[in-house]
């Protein structure tokens, strides 16, 4: 690389596999149309770091302990030993580190080795959990040098040029006598096109596969900002909530950098709404198409914002599933989260998605502070009535940082010690009229009750392609079904 100013690290640290988008810090043990997602959010901090001149290093140690072991044979076996040989192996003078609300206290321990190992790094964390908890972290753990707040590309950037501390946007760090100084809020980056693209030469692009095919999957970040700050969801806090779009131009260049240099043609268009602006749905679409690009992709929307014309464009440019964020059948429950939307409004998308041969992804949360036994059974049969392709029932999370977690407290509907570690799978708090112990019974039920349908079955069984997709369905089937 010639002369370089120094070299930057960023991992993913070897605890539990989760997608590790801020807005979305969920296990992937248990799903069945998303497995884990390559660490995008890395790539694009890598970009920065080599435009500031620096040699990046990208490691994703949770995914690789969820491979095989990752011992590298000098100093005993698993991630752990990995990601400390690496680091003394590379001798990063940064070492940037996704930190997510579960794995939390696993993360930061890690990162205390690394500092006693390399006590001159400079650990940098990012992530969900610094929304709120971000001046205490470097009071509570001296070793940590910066915490991110917010938007990280250009805060990045800012550290590694040298910029002083104080004059930093978006940062929490330790002054010359110890304490915590958070500097001022950093704007959201109104120009996404001015990004690099993500360094995908710096990790081992096949890791991450399609769960159906188990063809190589990349993820296209279309766009930030969500305008509806649903009570439960991190992606207005996160992201904001005036919607960015990247040009339909600017897409399409990743999208052919990733066909041609790394033979990708299998996508994930992530976004907190793909399609609220329909304009631009539509325009990209036909980029799409127009540039001979044969790939095929998924992305989320809203259950008001799809329409035909949207839908009949989508499939035509290589969508293939859409995900629906439903949470749950009771209209109710609905109104209370704010989700402005109508079970009628869910029942139109699905229909419109399944006329035009795009497979559904609905989501459910069970558990939210008005779940009743009524309401729960009310979920339940929505989902059986909409019969998708695929569907994920979650216990709710109260995540810091959402108006969610901030009721739960006012409320008392979370006592004891508060431990994210499993929490999509078992609840950590009550509703108003259900206890945990309760709430984790009606998940279970609502699993069970969805996939062993006799008429489930046989629509997957008929729709599946080949032997390995009905391996790793029959393996996902199972762990959801019988976990205890």
């Amino acid at each position: 690389m010639g002369n370089i100013r120094g070299k930057v690290f960023l991992i993913y640290p070897p605890s539990e596999v989760l997608n590790r988008e801020d807005r979305c810090q969920q296990p992937v043990k248990d799903l069945i149309v998303i497995p884990p997602l390559p660490p995008t959010d890395l790539l694009y901090l890598a970009a920065i770091s080599e435009q500031c001149g620096y040699q990046a290093n990208v490691r994703d140690y949770s995914v690789s302990s969820s491979l095989a072991p990752c011992g590298r044979g000098g100093r005993g076996e698993g991630c752990q030993d990995s990601f400390l040989d690496d680091l003394l192996e590379f001798e990063p003078d940064f070492l940037v580190a996704n930190i997510t609300v579960p794995t939390f206290k696993s993360d930061m321990e890690y990162l205390a080795r690394a500092k006693e190992l390399l006590p001159k790094v400079k650990i940098i964390v990012k992530g969900a959990p610094f929304l709120t908890y971000n001046t205490n972290v470097v009071y509570e753990h001296p070793y940590i040098d910066y915490v991110i707040v917010g938007e990280a590309e250009y805060t990045l950037r800012d550290i590694l040029s040298g910029v002083p501390d104080n004059e930093i946007l978006g940062i929490c760090y330790s002054d010359d006598n110890h304490q915590p100084v958070k500097t001022g809020e950093r704007p959201f980056i109104e120009d996404l096109d001015s990004l690099p693209l993500p360094a995908r030469h710096l990790v081992d692009n096949s890791v991450y596969r399609r769960p159906d095919n188990g063809k190589v999957q990349a993820v296209i970040k279309v766009s930030r900002g969500c305008p509806y700050h649903c009570f439960f969801c991190l992606a207005t806090p996160v992201s904001g909530v005036n919607v960015r779009m990247r040009s339909a131009e600017n897409i399409i260049s990743e999208i052919k950098e990733c066909v041609e240099k790394y033979n990708i043609k299998n996508f994930i268009f992530w976004s907190d709404i793909f399609n609220i602006d329909k304009n631009w749905t539509i325009n990209l679409c036909k980029k799409i198409i127009e540039s001979g690009l044969k790939i095929t992709w998924s992305s989320n929307t809203r259950a008001n914002t799809m329409d035909e014309e949207m839908a009949e464009w989508m499939y035509r440019a290589g969508c293939r599933l859409c995900s629906i964020g439903v949470e749950s059948g009771s209209q109710m429950i609905l109104d209370n989260i704010g989700k402005k939307i109508t079970l009628n409004d869910i029942r139109r998308t699905v229909r419109i998605l399944k006329k035009n041969k795009i497979k559904i992804y609905n989501y459910f949360v069970i558990g939210l502070p008005w779940e009743t036994e009524e309401t729960a059974k009310e979920t339940i049969e929505f989902a059986k009535e909409l019969d998708s392709d695929f569907v994920s029932f979650y216990t709710a999370v109260p995540l810091p940082g959402t108006n969610y977690f901030n009721y739960a407290m006012m409320n008392k509907l979370i006592y004891g010690d508060i431990d994210f570690s499993n929490s999509y799978y078992e609840p950590i708090v009550r509703s108003h009229k259900l206890s945990k112990e309760r709430i984790f019974e009606l998940h279970k039920k609502a699993v069970k009750e969805y996939y062993l349908r006799p008429k489930f079955i046989l629509k997957t069984l008929l729709n599946l392609r080949s032997f390995s997709e009905i391996l790793n369905y029959f393996r996902a089937g199972m762990s959801l079904i019988f976990r205890k």
